[in-house]
């Protein structure tokens, strides 16, 4: 696998002599249509939504909102149009267009796909979870920029975390807080959540304990995952007792009221007093990347109960201290850290160390507090935009700012520079090849389920995200040649070219 994660040099096309073909080009726009052929949405059918972002609901009154340094005073035909390619998250209603005023200029955004060949059309955004390859709406026109935006798990499109796969992006959102509009904090509303009282006390979780109740509780129904979770836990529960409710290595019902999963999800009352009984939650994301933290992390801090996690390796940067939470990588065998669980669960004044935070002196992350104070996005929170919103709009006010410096270059190219430019990285995404949850890949048998899932489809996607970028930098008009490609360079590569 030695040559998998290789860059490959950005192919200049010395025939234009300007710029790296994956910024596209930056020629000037015109205010009118392209004499061409509009593609028609019926004919790409591609992104059905898979997110719970897809069943969101949106305020209509945002497109009103006019920012303090908007004066576009532009109609609305003479806006540039940013496309969302997956229609189904279209943060606005009704309808499928709409005019956005953002903080210093406007645009039009829309998800009619019948636009997408216009020259109006500056920017495609689209949703990582549901991008496929096979499906990218080619060729890649030279006057467009593609923009992502991706919160969900690494593990719903591993294409993102190659190189190939994120830099034919020029704009990003994503959990990682490199990308262009980091969704870090997505999942923690905001710094009172962290400070509500303790929701069980520990005189009550001690009575709860001699009555049988384990100290550890672990809760999952999606079991087969890149991060191999559940043979961790599966190691722990040797040696110290695990309450295992869900799917995933289950030993224990679920009260009959509580069988729903859309209570945990929605944090219904009596599923958050059911689980905020237990000591300490078993926090394991299901991928592994940095930044990349979720409600499993967010609500155990939440409720007064101390997480045991395994999910990005920085989570450190991100707790409201040093003494907060468990960090399972930091004990060398599932063995030591049930040792480390069992002493805190009988010394009463080392466990309530882990929940002083509760008291605000005793939050003491200036990163933390500074990121919640900072974004300009709500969760929850209708006196400010949503994520999606808020990312559209810095897609509308970056292109705004290339077509104008693009005019200026054009006018008079003696005094100003053409616009420079932009490509997301591997920082903006980038995940990590799975590994087993516990144990060495070498040690496993050869028929094991997980090991024939998810380090293949990790390289897989890798071979798809070079496919997509040789398309690209061919010009290629249809995505269905993705295979020919991908075997063209499986060919090279095995001949030693690159």
């Amino acid at each position: 696998m030695a040559g998998r994660g290789r860059l490959l040099s950005c192919v200049c096309l010395a025939v234009f002599g300007l710029l790296c073909w994956v910024w596209v080009s930056l020629a000037s726009l015109s205010d009118g249509l392209p004499h061409m052929e509009v593609l028609d949405a019926e004919e790409r059918t591609a992104f059905q939504p898979q997110s719970a972002l897809s069943d969101m609901e949106f305020s209509s009154v945002v497109s009103t909102y006019r920012g303090p340094g908007n004066r576009d005073r532009r109609r609305n035909k003479e806006l540039p149009i940013v496309l969302w390619w997956t229609g189904g998250l279209f943060p606005h209603f009704p309808g499928d267009t709409e005019r956005i005023d953002c903080s210093t200029s406007s645009c039009m955004v829309t998800s009619n796909r019948k636009v997408q060949l216009y020259k109006r059309t500056t920017s495609i955004i689209f949703y990582g979870t549901d991008f496929r390859a096979y499906e990218a709406p080619l060729p890649r026109l030279r006057h467009q920029t593609w923009a992502l935006f991706h919160e969900e798990s690494p593990m719903n499109n591993y294409i993102l975390s190659h190189k190939p796969g994120i830099r034919i992006f020029n704009y990003t959102a994503t959990f990682r807080r490199e990308s262009d509009y980091a969704l870090t904090l997505q999942w923690l509303p905001s710094l009172e959540y962290l400070l509500q009282p303790v929701a069980v006390s520990l005189q009550e979780k001690n009575r709860l304990r001699k009555e049988g109740l384990a100290p550890v509780l672990y809760m999952q129904s999606h079991c087969d995952v890149p991060s191999d979770r559940d043979r961790y836990v599966q190691e722990l529960m040797k040696y110290i007792q695990v309450d295992s409710y869900g799917k995933c290595l289950n030993n224990k019902s679920l009260p009959e009221r509580l069988v729903d999963t859309s209570t945990a999800t929605g944090e219904e009352a009596q599923f958050m007093s059911f689980v905020s009984r237990y000591k300490f939650h078993l926090a394991l994301e299901n991928g592994l990347c940095p930044d990349y933290m979720t409600e499993k992390l967010w609500r155990p801090l939440h409720q007064g109960c101390v997480p045991v996690y395994r999910g990005s390796a920085v989570v450190a940067d991100w707790m409201p201290n040093d003494h907060s939470v468990i960090v399972i990588d930091t004990f060398p065998s599932p063995k030591a850290l049930a040792d480390f669980l069992k002493r805190l669960d009988e010394n009463d004044d080392e466990y309530v160390r882990y929940l002083e935070f509760k008291d605000r002196k005793h939050v003491t992350n200036t990163r933390l507090l500074e990121a919640l104070d900072s974004r300009e996005w709500g969760v929850n929170d209708m006196s400010k935009p949503n994520y999606l919103n808020g990312f559209e709009c810095y897609v509308c006010e970056q292109e705004n700012a290339r077509l104008a410096a693009e005019r200026a270059y054009s006018k008079d190219p003696q005094k100003n520079l053409p616009p420079q430019p932009k490509m997301a990285n591997y920082s903006h995404m980038g995940c990590p090849l799975p590994s087993p949850g516990y144990g060495e890949l070498q040690d496993l048998p050869a028929d094991d389920g997980w090991m024939q899932t998810w380090p293949q489809d990790y390289w897989q996607s890798l071979d798809q995200a070079e496919g997509l970028e040789s398309l690209i930098r061919h010009n290629e008009s249809n995505p269905s040649l993705l295979w020919k490609h991908m075997q063209n360079l499986a060919v090279n590569r095995a001949r030693g070219k690159h």
